[in-house]
Protein backbone atom coordinates (compact mmCIF):
# COMPACT_ATOMS: atom_id res chain seq x y z
CA UNK A 1 0.00 0.00 0.00
CA UNK A 2 1.75 3.77 -1.15
CA UNK A 3 1.53 6.04 1.67
CA UNK A 4 0.67 9.72 1.00
CA UNK A 5 1.40 13.10 3.26
CA UNK A 6 -0.11 16.31 2.84
CA UNK A 7 -0.44 19.64 4.80
CA UNK A 8 -3.47 21.57 4.56
CA UNK A 9 -3.34 25.19 5.63
CA UNK A 10 -5.90 28.07 6.14
CA UNK A 11 -5.44 29.99 3.20
CA UNK A 12 -6.73 33.18 5.22
CA UNK A 13 -3.51 33.49 7.43
CA UNK A 14 -0.74 35.81 7.46
CA UNK A 15 2.51 34.17 6.07
CA UNK A 16 3.85 34.11 8.84
CA UNK A 17 1.05 31.66 10.87
CA UNK A 18 1.41 29.66 7.76
CA UNK A 19 4.98 29.39 7.90
CA UNK A 20 4.42 28.31 11.67
CA UNK A 21 1.81 26.05 11.28
CA UNK A 22 3.58 24.53 8.61
CA UNK A 23 6.74 23.75 10.80
CA UNK A 24 4.64 22.69 13.88
CA UNK A 25 3.14 19.86 11.65
CA UNK A 26 5.94 18.92 9.83
CA UNK A 27 7.61 18.28 13.43
CA UNK A 28 5.22 16.28 14.46
CA UNK A 29 4.52 14.48 11.78
CA UNK A 30 8.40 13.49 11.60
CA UNK A 31 8.39 12.70 15.51
CA UNK A 32 5.73 10.38 15.13
CA UNK A 33 6.26 8.44 11.78
CA UNK A 34 9.27 6.01 11.88
CA UNK A 35 11.46 6.21 8.81
CA UNK A 36 10.05 9.32 7.39
CA UNK A 37 13.40 11.26 7.52
CA UNK A 38 16.12 9.50 5.71
CA UNK A 39 20.19 9.27 7.17
CA UNK A 40 22.69 11.83 7.19
CA UNK A 41 24.16 11.92 3.62
CA UNK A 42 27.91 13.24 2.54
CA UNK A 43 28.01 15.31 -0.71
CA UNK A 44 31.65 15.27 -2.99
CA UNK A 45 33.31 16.83 -0.18
CA UNK A 46 32.63 14.97 2.43
CA UNK A 47 30.83 17.06 4.47
CA UNK A 48 27.58 15.48 6.21
CA UNK A 49 24.02 16.99 5.61
CA UNK A 50 21.28 15.59 8.20
CA UNK A 51 18.51 13.37 6.57
CA UNK A 52 15.74 15.24 5.38
CA UNK A 53 12.02 13.48 4.54
CA UNK A 54 12.56 11.04 2.42
CA UNK A 55 8.53 11.39 0.72
CA UNK A 56 7.25 14.89 -0.86
CA UNK A 57 5.34 17.55 1.11
CA UNK A 58 2.51 18.98 -0.80
CA UNK A 59 1.43 21.87 1.22
CA UNK A 60 -2.18 22.30 -0.07
CA UNK A 61 -4.71 25.21 1.17
CA UNK A 62 -8.14 25.85 2.46
CA UNK A 63 -10.40 27.80 3.74
CA UNK A 64 -10.69 27.85 7.90
CA UNK A 65 -14.43 26.42 7.43
CA UNK A 66 -12.56 23.87 4.92
CA UNK A 67 -10.48 22.71 7.39
CA UNK A 68 -12.47 22.18 10.13
CA UNK A 69 -14.92 19.90 8.05
CA UNK A 70 -12.11 18.30 6.50
CA UNK A 71 -10.94 17.30 9.98
CA UNK A 72 -14.09 16.00 11.38
CA UNK A 73 -14.75 13.40 7.88
CA UNK A 74 -11.11 12.44 8.65
CA UNK A 75 -12.16 11.88 12.95
CA UNK A 76 -14.76 10.25 11.44
CA UNK A 77 -14.43 8.17 8.50
CA UNK A 78 -10.86 7.59 8.08
CA UNK A 79 -9.76 6.05 11.42
CA UNK A 80 -6.81 4.24 9.54
CA UNK A 81 -5.40 8.11 8.52
CA UNK A 82 -3.11 9.66 10.93
CA UNK A 83 -4.38 12.95 11.39
CA UNK A 84 -2.43 16.38 12.90
CA UNK A 85 -4.25 19.32 13.59
CA UNK A 86 -2.53 23.04 14.35
CA UNK A 87 -5.44 25.15 16.19
CA UNK A 88 -6.18 28.44 17.42
CA UNK A 89 -5.98 27.40 21.00
CA UNK A 90 -2.05 25.78 20.46
CA UNK A 91 -1.48 29.22 18.83
CA UNK A 92 -2.76 31.39 21.93
CA UNK A 93 -1.11 29.48 24.48
CA UNK A 94 2.78 30.43 25.81
CA UNK A 95 3.62 26.64 26.92
CA UNK A 96 2.25 23.31 26.58
CA UNK A 97 0.90 22.85 29.71
CA UNK A 98 -1.42 25.71 28.90
CA UNK A 99 -2.04 24.19 25.64
CA UNK A 100 -3.37 21.23 27.63
CA UNK A 101 -5.38 22.25 30.16
CA UNK A 102 -7.17 25.01 27.07
CA UNK A 103 -7.76 22.17 25.26
CA UNK A 104 -9.41 20.38 28.13
CA UNK A 105 -11.83 22.90 28.21
CA UNK A 106 -12.36 23.02 24.93
CA UNK A 107 -15.36 21.97 22.65
CA UNK A 108 -15.15 20.83 18.94
CA UNK A 109 -17.08 24.39 18.49
CA UNK A 110 -14.20 25.83 19.96
CA UNK A 111 -11.64 25.30 17.98
CA UNK A 112 -10.80 27.02 14.99
CA UNK A 113 -7.78 25.33 12.97
CA UNK A 114 -4.84 26.71 11.35
CA UNK A 115 -3.56 23.57 9.35
CA UNK A 116 -3.57 19.72 9.58
CA UNK A 117 -1.34 17.19 8.15
CA UNK A 118 -2.71 13.71 7.12
CA UNK A 119 -0.44 10.66 6.30
CA UNK A 120 -1.75 7.15 5.20
CA UNK A 121 -2.97 5.62 2.03
CA UNK A 122 -2.68 7.64 -0.67
CA UNK A 123 -5.74 6.37 -2.58
CA UNK A 124 -7.24 8.01 0.93
CA UNK A 125 -5.60 10.93 1.17
CA UNK A 126 -6.14 11.93 -2.48
CA UNK A 127 -10.24 11.02 -2.11
CA UNK A 128 -9.99 14.02 0.88
CA UNK A 129 -7.43 16.34 -0.58
CA UNK A 130 -7.21 16.27 -4.69
CA UNK A 131 -9.31 19.08 -5.27
CA UNK A 132 -7.44 21.35 -2.93
CA UNK A 133 -5.19 23.54 -4.89
CA UNK A 134 -0.96 23.55 -3.79
CA UNK A 135 -0.44 27.07 -1.54
CA UNK A 136 1.80 29.42 -3.26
Amino acid sequence: MEKKYVIVINSELPIGLIANTSAVLALTLGNKLEGIIGSVVVDGDGRAHEGITTIPIPILKASGANLKELRDIIHTDYPDLFLVDFSNVAQTTKNYEDYTDKMASSTKDDLHYLGIAIYGNKRSVNKLTGSLPLLR
